[in-house]
């Protein structure tokens, strides 16, 4: 791993390094670390950042200029997001679509998708959510049941999609579809669908941390235009793979560095409570600690990797479960060491921004493929080990 940048990109940090001085202050600077990729608290806050970076153009480094990125490269958007994790800037709340349908479309959307969707999303003007869960098809999503027919030239769309990420909030969905009953992985298409008709009904659904950014979405034929499938028909298998690799790439790269933060953070409430004198709170912050670094060192040779041009393989597995088991425990650790302060909430069931990250890691060993899927992509894949029976 080389972790020296060049002069241009030295420069190009520089840059970004001072404009966030500028401007990550008053309330932005009152919430500092707020928000995540499955977690909707403060939206009007960090969708005011958000339009802030687009009218700077700090959003989608490496997206080519006709779309609405500056054209730069994906040293460059990784800069971007190591300093906006280090300065705990708030997160952005365009996830779906910047960092998960955008580099989608660009692998795989036609010309015409391109110019339709992404200079919308790159200007903070259109959100997304993403259809791919079901009740029955979670882990297993290959096992999908909601259909989309041909029909003329359009497709009609029947079924129930579940943990749609801030669908409350989207203006469309893309949703995986069953387009070949007779099939199973090469009878799927991802389809992208607008929300506001009449036959897509979204319900919020209230989390353990008290927001609502999960909805169940039920779709009774509504429809969307024959084009508006991404890559091929029945293909989109290959396409949905692409999505969740760059999920598990830089759309949590932000949230991943920023654990540095809460680790600071819970040494200096045992140095407060008097704790962290005990061997006991000492073992567990250094094994914290410890843990923290290794997803660190795990995820830039993971970085190193997609610099170089090569293709996430197991690795992007093996640091999904690092991060997500770590921060669960982590989370536990921080309000432990809190004592009764970490079970009290506020007024109408208020959190604070500890309790806030605690809860929510509670859903990470789930979203973005559950720990038990990873394991066994590992033990399958990397280490060649036999598929587990049934």
């Amino acid at each position: 791993m080389d972790f020296d940048f060049t002069p241009d990109e030295e420069a190009f940090r520089g840059e970004l390094r001072s404009w966030l001085h500028d401007h990550l202050v008053g309330e932005f600077r009152d919430h500092l670390g707020v928000g995540g990729p499955a977690d909707d608290s403060h939206w009007e806050i960090r969708l005011e950042w958000e339009r802030l970076l687009a009218k700077d153009r700090w959003l989608n480094i490496s997206w080519p200029v006709e779309y609405g990125g500056r054209g730069g490269t994906l040293n460059q958007e990784i800069i971007s997001y190591l300093e906006f994790a280090e300065a705990r800037a708030p997160y952005w709340v365009g996830v779906q679509g910047r960092d998960l349908l955008g580099p989608t479309l660009l692998h795989f959307g036609t010309e015409q998708q391109k110019a339709r969707f992404l200079p919308p999303i790159t200007r903070v003007e259109e959100f997304w959510s993403q259809g791919f869960s079901e009740p029955e098809a979670g882990s297993d999503l290959a096992s999908l049941r909601t259909t989309a027919v041909r029909d003329g030239d359009r497709w009609v769309i029947n079924g129930q999609k579940i943990w749609n990420t801030f669908g409350a909030h989207a203006d469309w969905i893309y949703v995986l579809c069953r387009t070949d009953p007779a099939a199973r992985h090469k009878g799927i298409s991802m389809l992208l669908v607008e929300r506001d008709q009449p036959g897509v009904d979204v319900r919020p659904i209230r989390t353990l941390a008290g927001t609502m950014e999960f909805c169940e979405v039920f779709f009774t034929d509504a429809h969307t235009p024959a084009d508006h499938v991404v890559g091929s028909v029945n293909g989109g298998w290959g396409v949905v793979m692409g999505t969740l690799g760059q999920e598990r790439a830089l759309t949590t790269l932000p949230m991943i560095f920023g654990f540095r933060h809460e680790v600071d953070a819970a040494i200096e409430v045992a140095r407060q409570r008097g704790s962290a004198d005990d061997p006991v709170v000492r073992d567990a912050l250094a094994t914290a600690y410890s843990g923290m670094r290794i997803i660190h060192w795990t995820y830039y040779r993971m970085l190193t990797k997609m610099m170089r041009g090569g293709e996430m393989g197991p690795e992007s597995s093996v640091s999904k479960l690092l991060w997500a088991e770590w921060h669960r425990g982590m989370g536990e650790l921080s309000l432990r060491l809190r004592g009764v302060a970490g079970d009290i909430t506020g007024k109408d069931y208020e959190l604070d921004l500890g309790q806030m990250i605690a809860l929510n890691a509670r859903a990470e060993t789930i979203y973005g493929g559950s720990s038990e899927v990873q394991r066994n992509i590992v033990g399958e894949r990397a280490l060649g080990l036999p598929k587990e029976p049934g």
